[in-house]
């Protein structure tokens, strides 16, 4: 087993085959079956054969038996989320016992954090105790742990969207466009998040004729978010920000509030695992959006709104307005 293999080692010395890497330490231990067939099923065996270096904390068996009864069975049929913990077991460098400090913060191949903790002699990664170290392989080292770690619970832009009870609108609109997957990607994106009261400023029914309308409700969303991480200090007044769409937003700052185009950012920097999302209190449309054109009536112009929803002229200057025809097509016009 590993543990009798790395007990050699501490009072000999371990015999370095010329195939021993983490992937055959794993294979060979007696005490490590689950995690081989966690490593075979997620198509890992490949990443911890490889030359290298690499470290691996290693789940006996009862490690993966302290876990709730049926975890393992449902792990192994979801495998990219199987996938994802044991890549939060390994570590891209070779990290010995003896390069460990207290409190010291160990990035993983899933980009996410584990904790190291040394009290009382003993080591901890998170709140699983080192109980084997330095087993040492060709292409790195592994370290035996007696509990499986879990990855922190992502945080991606989607995941702030889909928690937030403001924002069930843009929710039903992301996953109608199928933007979920955009939006939970690991990167860096920016998304202004209009809220339920928001969309509810759009005239009536637009929101279920966008829904009827995929293409274009999409190029709409992705009106909503640029393709880098803006954080609100880096926001300056009059700047143009381009989106995923290939269109243009206006930033503009005046009363100690941030504006883009007439939506005014209400809740700045709620940072996600891939990116920012700043909360603002209407819906932004690119600059001419047939919102409603399914009846084919004659295009004749009926009244024109504010950003609020509130008729204005539409002869108003330097300031977003919509323009709002019988056959329930908007315009969005910005008139200097």
């Amino acid at each position: 087993s590993v543990g009798s293999h790395a007990a050699a080692g501490m009072v000999g010395t371990i015999v370095v085959g010329s195939l021993n890497s983490i992937y055959d330490i794993v294979s060979n231990s007696a005490d490590h079956t689950t995690l081989k067939v966690a490593i075979d099923a997620c198509a890992l065996n490949g990443t911890l054969s490889d030359p290298g270096t690499l470290t691996l904390f290693a789940p006996t068996d009862a490690a993966f038996n302290l876990l709730p009864s049926g975890t393992v069975a449902a792990l192994l049929a979801d495998i990219p989320q199987l996938t994802d913990i044991l890549k939060h077991h390994v570590v891209g460098s070779s990290v010995m016992s003896g390069m460990l400090s207290n409190n010291q913060i160990v990035t993983t191949l899933l980009g996410t954090d584990v904790t190291v903790t040394i009290t009382g002699g003993n080591v901890y990664i998170d709140n699983a105790m080192v109980t084997v170290a330095n087993i040492i392989a060709d292409n790195g080292v592994v370290h035996v742990i007696d509990a499986v770690l879990s990855p922190p619970p992502s945080n991606t832009i989607y995941d702030i969207v889909s928690n937030s009870v403001d924002h069930t609108t843009l929710k039903v609109a992301i996953d109608a466009c199928a933007l979920n997957g955009t939006l939970s990607d690991p990167g860096t994106l920016t998304l202004f998040a209009p809220t339920d009261a928001a969309f509810n400023l759009l005239p009536s029914g637009t929101v279920a004729a966008l829904l009827a309308d995929i293409p274009q409700l999409t190029d709409i969303l992705k009106h909503h978010v640029v393709g880098s991480s803006v954080m609100s200090g880096m926001l300056s007044n009059n700047q143009i920000v381009t989106t995923l769409l290939g269109t243009d937003v206006m930033v503009t700052i005046t009363g100690g509030n941030v504006y883009i185009d007439n939506a005014m950012v209400t809740v700045a920097d709620i940072v996600a695992d891939n990116g920012v999302v700043h909360v603002i209190d209407a819906v932004l449309l690119p600059a001419t959006t047939d919102i409603i054109d399914y009846n084919n009536l004659e295009k004749t112009y009926l009244y024109s709104i504010n950003i609020l929803g509130k008729k204005v002229s539409n002869n108003l200057k330097n300031q977003i307005i919509f323009n709002v025809f019988k056959d329930g097509s908007v315009e969005k016009v910005f008139n200097k």
